[in-house]
């Protein structure tokens, strides 16, 4: 048996039974053949690719090519680049500006206090609002004589430590009636030595659609305070003459209203003068 192109053949006499193991072997020689043939032919075209790309790769980095790329050497020398502005920077200074005036400094001492001592300066408007409550402003007065302003031993307090004036107010709401007392001292230590020794007690004061109150042995309550030169004391109670019992929350909350009031009105003082020494200029 020999083979061919065609396949197996067979002379005069052989027999006809292919022979199985040397079909085998040729089939598996041509298989062998091929695939050499295609790895070879990869390793040339992949050798190719790489030498077409070293190549490009060259032109354009080279010295003399005409890629985009600078050389070092064409980077801006330190004189090119731009150069710190000769604009002088801001400067701070060093020195803390002087804190602002204590509105209190201004209300503690009449030395400082220049603002003018009147009833409308303190107690102004004809009525007093306080939140949603509402109060008729009555009779007021305003006197040096301290102590006519007083019931008890209230009056030998004011006097014995130098009280100036007493300016009194009178607010009323509901059958309820409130006269405030403001007295004016030199210094904040006499104001503060007399409303600490209060006894006795503000006098009330009528008028103006307010009836007597607080008169004729009717209990009523009656506080003390001070803030800077000023001490400013109350009494209130109804206008029926009723006593004042600790149950007797309106009679506290109109009083507690106004000494609330006066003492902001104190402070507003202090603030508007120590406001106008602060815009003004420094001796």
């Amino acid at each position: 048996m020999s083979f061919g192109q065609g396949g197996p053949s067979w002379g005069p006499g052989e027999s006809r039974t292919p022979d199985w193991a040397a079909l085998a072997e040729a089939s598996a020689t041509r298989a062998r053949r091929r695939r050499w043939l295609l790895i070879g032919g990869g390793a040339v075209a992949t050798a190719a690719v790489a030498a077409i790309v070293a190549t490009a790769v060259i032109t354009t980095g080279g010295g003399g090519g005409s890629g985009s790329d600078k050389n070092a050497g064409e980077l801006p020398t330190p004189a090119d680049l731009p150069s710190e502005s000769s604009a002088p920077g801001p400067s701070f200074s060093s020195v803390a500006p002087p804190p602002p005036p204590d509105p209190k400094d201004y209300i503690a001492d009449e030395k400082k206090d220049k603002g003018p001592v009147t009833v409308d300066s303190f107690f102004p408007g004809r009525k007093l609002t306080m939140g949603d409550r509402v109060y008729a402003k009555g009779a007021t007065a305003r006197t040096a004589n301290c102590a006519t302003t007083t019931q008890g031993a209230l009056g030998g307090i004011l006097d014995g430590n130098g009280c100036d004036q007493v300016i009194r107010a009178t607010y009323s709401k509901g059958g309820v009636a409130v006269t405030i007392g403001l007295a004016v001292f030199g210094t904040e230590a006499e104001a503060r030595k007399a409303a600490q020794q209060a006894s006795g007690g503000l006098a009330s004061l009528s008028g103006s659609g307010v009836p007597t109150f607080c008169r004729g042995g009717s209990v009523c309550r009656r506080t003390a305070n001070s803030y800077g030169r000023y001490a400013y004391f109350t009494v209130g109670g109804y206008t029926s003459g009723k006593d004042v019992t600790t149950a007797s929350k309106d009679v506290y909350a109109v009083g507690d209203d106004l000494t609330d009031f006066t003492f902001r009105q104190i402070h507003h003082r202090g603030e508007v003068q120590a406001s106008a020494a602060a815009g003004a200029p420094v001796a």
